[in-house]
This record gives structure tokens, sequence and C-alpha cells, in this order.
């Protein structure tokens, strides 16, 4: 087994995430590359030092420059804010260093473009960080599909809805300034990422994107609370997309329903270890939605636990990824989604907001 030193831009939210993950990916999948936590970067020096001691790095420094060009770090994540991924990535690659990237890949389609570009010059493995899409049940659903177990795709409906700003005397704070943190910019990736995973390319695509709260104590809203969408795939199947950060009641919106001409399959993340699969087969009277708990049959399921319906969570997502980003740089191929995949995602939140502006159909052109 070879190490790898690994060097985490970020130490909050998703930056602990990715560190719990280096460091359980070795056992739970047996890797042929063996992280090592080598440094953690912070916004200060008190906040870097908490964060190496707590995650079990080896060294910390609150400049990602000194990070990024450190020769023990041999592969980079970027789990900071997305105003930095740019110049994060493009001193990365060009040191020809790995790097895994949160989504969704800077702020603006231009940035994405970059990233992709300094990526592909350099030859580096990159990588954007859709974690929700590699849980087993979502895994088993592009299998399916893919498959033919459900024929033909004709309709697709998916969501990401939150609630954690449904309450207007929620305070301001740095989620409700700029684009990038505003619902398009923040949850809808997620989705548009599941419909190209699930489905396939988007042609074209009419939105609305809205602010409901335009005030909150403390300050002014300066991006959106909902977007809805209508789109049709390059396969010919309709698609309607939602999110939203104001919808009262959902926690872990990430749901989807795909129609086919022999089947259809159901999903909903809040409820992540189960898949709910129709097959239009068998007498009329028999037939019927089957809820399918996962387990050891399911893809990534194994690694961590023998009992069918025992279940996997959010922080195993993150794991399954991590195990993904090094079995590139082992075998030194693409997985996906590569940097290149992550720039669709961006080209479809490009088209939304220019689609929600004129108020018309768009189609989701290439650069």
């Amino acid at each position: 087994m070879a190490e790898i030193g690994i060097g985490i831009v970020g130490g909050g939210y998703m930056g602990k995430a990715h560190a719990v993950a280096m460091s359980a990916v070795g056992a739970v999948f047996n890797t042929a590359l063996r992280p090592r936590l080598e440094m953690v970067c912070a916004t200060n020096t008190a906040s870097a030092e908490r964060y190496r001691v707590a995650y079990g790095f080896a060294r910390a420094t609150d400049d990602w420059r000194a990070l990024v060009e450190d020769p023990a770090v041999e592969a980079i994540v970027i789990a900071s804010p997305q105003s930095t991924h740019r110049e994060i990535a493009e001193a990365a690659f060009a040191r020809e260093k790995p790097v895994l990237c949160e989504k969704p890949m800077g702020t603006s389609l231009a940035d994405a473009q970059a990233m992709v570009d300094a990526a592909e010059a350099s030859g580096a493995v990159n990588m954007v960080a859709y974690n929700y899409i590699r849980t087993p049940a979502s895994q088993y659903a592009r299998k399916l599909i893919a498959e033919g177990e459900i024929g033909d795709v004709t309709w697709f409906r998916g969501e990401h809805t939150e609630d954690f700003y449904s309450d207007p005397k929620a305070p301001a704070t740095w989620r409700t300034e700029g684009q990038a943190n505003g619902t398009i910019g923040d949850l809808a990736p997620h989705i548009f990422n599941a419909a190209l995973a699930l489905i396939g390319p988007i042609d074209r695509l009419v939105a609305e994107i809205e602010t409901v709260h335009t005030k909150r104590p403390g300050g002014t809203v300066t991006n959106d609370d909902q977007v809805q969408m209508m789109c049709r795939f390059a396969n010919g199947a309709m698609g309607q997309l939602h999110a939203s950060r104001i919808a009262t009641g959902r926690k872990m919106g990430y749901a989807y329903e795909i129609t086919g001409t022999k089947g259809a399959i159901r999903f909903d993340q809040e409820d992540q270890n189960a898949i709910w699969l129709y097959r239009a087969e068998g007498p009329e009277a028999e037939r019927g939605f089957r809820k399918i708990l996962t387990g050891p049959a399911h893809p990534d399921y194994l690694p961590f636990c023998q009992g069918p319906g025992h279940g996997t969570g959010y922080q195993d997502q993150i794991i399954i990824e991590a195990r993904d980003f090094l079995r590139a740089l082992e075998t030194r191929t693409p997985v996906w989604p590569t940097f290149r995949d992550g720039l669709e995602v961006v080209r479809i939140v490009e088209t939304a907001i220019a689609s929600s502006n004129s108020k018309s159909w768009l189609d989701v052109v290439a650069s």
C-alpha cells in the first residue's frame, strides 16, 4: 500500500466531512492508496490549529498557497467558499496536483470553464464533489435505468428542498448575499447533477427564480429563495426541477420520480436507504410500487455493513466519494464527475438564470 499526502483547504462543515472520509476510506474499502492527512488550511492560525488537532492533520496553515506549494501535499481537496475555488484550483493544476473540488465549481460559468481548461492542460486528476448521487439507492437507480429495466424514460421530476430559511424572521447571513450562495447557486446544482446522472444531457429549459423574503433582520437579501424549471432532455424526456431553501418541513428533500415505458422509480433522500420501484408486469391487480431496502446486493453498501436494511448515512457518501477520487489517482483514469462533467451543471445554472431574466425557453449551449 502507498500513502498519499492530502491537503484540505477549509476545515468547516465540508472540510470536516472530507477529513473524516479520508481517514476512514482505507479501512472501509481497503484502498491501494492510503490517505495521510498532511495539512489543513483555515482563514486564521487559531482555527487552522484547532482543525489540525481535531481531525488529525500533521500540520496547519492559514495560507492556502503554502498548502498548495508544499511538496508533502500530493493531492488537494477544496472545501472553501466558491469564490476561492478558481484561484486555488489553477494554482494546484499549475503544479500538476490532483484536485477534488466541492460543488459547484467557482461562482460563474467563466470560473468553471477556466478551471476545466487548467485541469485538462495539466493532465492532473480532477473531480467535483457531488455526494448525494453516490448513495447505494441512487447508484442502484442509475443501474436500473442504464440497463433498461424501466424502459425508455419519458419523464423526470427532481427537487432539492430544505427549510433552513423558511422563517422570514431568520437573520441575514453570508447565505443571503451573492448569487453563488442563493438557492440557484447552492442547492439547485445537486438536483441538476442528479438529472444529468440519471437521465442525461438537457437540451433546453425555461426557469423562474424568485426571492420571496427580500428583507431579513440585519440586511437585504441579494440572492434567491427558490427556483422552478421545466426542461427537455436530449433523449426526448420531459423534466421538472425545483429547488428551495424555504420549503417548510423539508430537511433534505433531494428527491426524484422517473417514469419509463416499462416501469417507474421514486426516491427521497430523507429515506435514503430505500428506493421505490414499479414494474409494469404481472396481473394488473397485483401491480404497485415496491419498497426496496438497500443492502449488500446494492452498489457500495457491503463495505459499510453486512446487514440488509441497516443503512448508510451522509458521511458514508463522502467516503464513497473519497474512494472514487483515490481510484482515479491510482489508475490515472477519469472518474465521474470530472471538472468537465461539473461544467455542465454550471452551464444549466447559467442558462436557468438567463431564462428567468428573459422569461423564455433557452437552449443549453456548450461553449
